[in-house]
């Protein structure tokens, strides 16, 4: 079997990628973990995108069809949030409206894990989770311990390309270097800082960012990748700034909005 070496992903693709991300102001349908929700909302506001928290069933199809994009994140699945996401799914679908999968602590829980599986049969623009979560997914391990990683970014490579190419999407692996792979061109986007894991929702509200960017014109490969180094970036600035999580979670806002600042100029 050919192993393809990641490709390491040019800044010079990611400047023009934000600058239409922020000209576009797309409209993000976040079916998301009660946890998560504010500072998913926040991290999308501040880049210029438009959050939007809608679960009830019928609502959440109406909303999914006129959105320009849909995250599922199944952090806090219950079967009433399993049926208003397959509802909003299948609406999504229907209307050619990019959604993105966030299979949060797949492979532990039952529940979760059959769901997720259902889901991937549906075609999501992509799949974003840590090493544990695509390798639990790709039914090559039995996940990690919570949301917890036990697994480096690097060793789920080979089992994203493969769950990629079986559900026909992108999978976006994080860690202290993110990973998207189609399958067959995997691009390595280095950056962030380890304060990134000690802030609640910072690879939620990334899913959430990857969403929103799947529904730009272009190449989605790029457009993923993209995401990723904006949320990066914003960890790097932060980080310059302060050695602990309760500002660095502040701090991080404050730079996305200024990377969004500089994409408009």
């Amino acid at each position: 079997m050919m192993i393809h070496q990641p490709q390491r992903f040019s800044d010079a693709h990611f400047a023009p990628v934000l600058a239409r991300f922020v000209q576009q102001q797309p409209l993000v349908h976040c079916m998301t973990n009660d946890v998560v929700q504010n500072f998913t909302a926040n991290v999308l506001l501040a880049l210029h995108a438009s959050p939007a928290m809608v679960i009830d069933p019928d609502e959440a199809a109406q909303f999914a069809a006129t959105a320009d994009a849909l995250l599922i994140n199944v952090g806090t699945l219950t079967c009433d949030r399993r049926d208003a996401m397959l509802a909003a799914v299948q609406a999504a679908e229907a209307a050619q409206t990019p959604w993105v999968l966030d299979p949060v602590a797949v492979g532990a829980l039952r529940l979760r894990t059959e769901f997720s599986q259902q889901l991937l049969a549906l075609r999501p623009a992509a799949v974003r989770g840590n090493a544990s979560e695509i390798l639990a997914l790709a039914q090559q391990s039995a996940g990690g311990r919570g949301v917890d990683t036990q697994h480096q970014a690097e060793a789920a490579l080979e089992a994203a390309r493969s769950l990629a190419k079986r559900a026909q999407t992108l999978v976006v692996v994080s860690g202290e270097v993110d990973y998207v792979t189609d399958g067959d061109t995997t691009l390595s986007i280095p950056g962030g800082s380890a304060l990134m894991t000690r802030v609640v929702g910072t690879g939620c509200a990334l899913s959430a960012v990857v969403a929103a960017f799947c529904s730009l014109p272009g190449e989605r490969l790029h457009n993923v990748a993209s995401a990723c180094r904006v949320m990066a970036c914003a960890g790097e600035r932060a980080a310059a700034q302060t050695g602990a999580p309760g500002s660095f979670a502040t701090l991080f806002i404050d730079a996305l909005w200024q990377l969004a600042q500089e994409a408009r100029a």
